[in-house]
């Protein structure tokens, strides 16, 4: 499990688990699960169609899934952003199944694209995974406030002079370079799965942003651990080592949150030394 050639998926993996819910604390709080799907999917039509012509994979990525962002939030802007969303998801799901139709690798794309390879990394993809998951977090840190502001204040954003529009398209870009950064390792499925299931499962816990930020990337970072290690011993996807544990956590904290906010109405109710109730 340790060994020189399973190295590299313990790296790309990691930067993936750190980079991925960091975005995702923000794709829950501002209620962007459905974009946070639609991009991705949209970064796996780009790949296929990179793969298809010879370019690199992470150039098509990259287009695909910035224009497919960039789509929503103008789009969005006029229009529902449910409706255009979901017409950019289908969209690109027809390109990529295109594509994939003229390539005569058409079993390895599609299952590459959308489940991953992080058990067959290359030493050349750890550095520019690592490059672009760089470059998504410092984007987070410079719009940290605005964007926290914009998700859970939007009225108050708007009146310190926070253009609330510019800053969602600010973050579909984010979502779009976060997208690049894990689909080629990950793929477009389970991408999703870390983007939102750690976030999910951490704001069960805590309201305190920066402190969820933290437990939602060790949730992942479990995740991805615990996965690697699980398909590594059984030989099963690790796809569905990803999802299912992502699942568990996320229902594990709930039955916390429950259990916790059951004990604060017992407390609530128990009589105080002089007889009376609390």
């Amino acid at each position: 499990m340790f060994a020189d050639y399973m190295v590299n998926a313990w790296d790309v993996a990691t930067i993936v688990a750190i980079v991925a819910p960091v975005v995702g604390f923000f794709v829950v709080l501002r209620g962007s699960a459905f974009v946070a799907h639609a991009v991705p999917e949209a970064a796996f039509a780009g790949a296929a169609g990179a793969s298809l012509i010879g370019l690199n994979t992470v150039v098509g990525l990259g287009v695909f899934s910035l224009g497919a962002s960039l789509s929503i939030g103008l789009l969005g802007r006029r229009g529902r952003h449910d409706v255009v969303t979901a017409l950019a998801l289908v969209l690109m799901l027809g390109m990529g199944s295109l594509f994939l139709s003229w390539s005569t690798e058409y079993a390895p794309e599609i299952y590459s694209l959308l489940f991953g390879e992080v058990l067959g990394v290359s030493s050349n993809e750890i550095g520019i995974t690592a490059l672009l998951g760089a470059l998504c977090l410092a984007a987070v840190a410079a719009l940290y406030r605005p964007l926290l502001l914009t998700s859970v204040v939007p009225e108050i954003a708007a009146a310190r002079g926070i253009r609330n529009h510019r800053i969602d398209m600010a973050f579909l870009a984010i979502v779009a370079l976060a997208t690049t950064t894990a689909v080629p390792v990950v793929g477009a499925l389970l991408m999703f799965s870390l983007m939102i299931g750690p976030p999910a499962a951490a704001r069960c816990i805590t309201d305190e942003p920066l402190r969820t930020m933290a437990l939602s990337v060790g949730i992942a970072l479990a995740t991805v651990w615990a996965s690697i290690a699980a398909a590594y011993q059984t030989d099963w996807p690790i796809g569905f080592f990803v999802t299912a544990f992502a699942f568990v956590g996320y229902a594990l904290a709930h039955v916390l949150r429950w259990a916790r906010e059951g004990y604060a109405r017992i407390r609530a109710r128990k009589p105080l030394p002089g007889g009376s109730a609390a």
